[in-house]
Parts: structure tokens; sequence; C-alpha cells
């Protein structure tokens, strides 16, 4: 099953942005999570139309099945 922790931010301009890590870590905690997309947000790391992020929104898992089919 494949796993991908989704940061959701939203920028200064008021669009929301997901950033997506492949495999995260299974032990994260709530607070690790806020803090290091508080450090994203304080250190300005990205930005998407020239405007950075400015509000840590949420976090979530998202895990799928593939099933792959030899044709």
């Amino acid at each position: 099953m494949a796993k991908t922790l989704e940061l959701i931010f939203e920028t200064g301009a008021g669009k929301d942005v997901v950033l997506s890590v492949e495999e995260p870590r299974e032990d994260l905690t709530a607070l690790e999570l806020a803090n290091g997309m508080q450090t994203i947000i304080t250190q300005n790391i990205f930005e998407v139309e020239g405007s950075p992020f400015a509000i840590a929104k949420g976090a979530r898992v998202v895990e799928r099945n593939v099933v792959d089919y030899e044709v």
C-alpha cells in the first residue's frame, strides 16, 4: 500500500497549495508536522506565483492500493 503525506498550506494570496511527501515516517506526530510546516512558512522556502506560504491549514496521510496487471 502506497502512502503519501500531504501538507496543506495557504499562500498570502489565499491560494491553497499541497506539498506531497512519499512514504512518510510511520511515527510522525502532530507536533512535528506543525513545527515543520511553521518552519517552511517562517523561512519562506516556497512561493506560488510570487506569493509565499502564509498559513498551515492541515496535514493528512493518503493511502492507496495499486494493482498491476500484465497484459
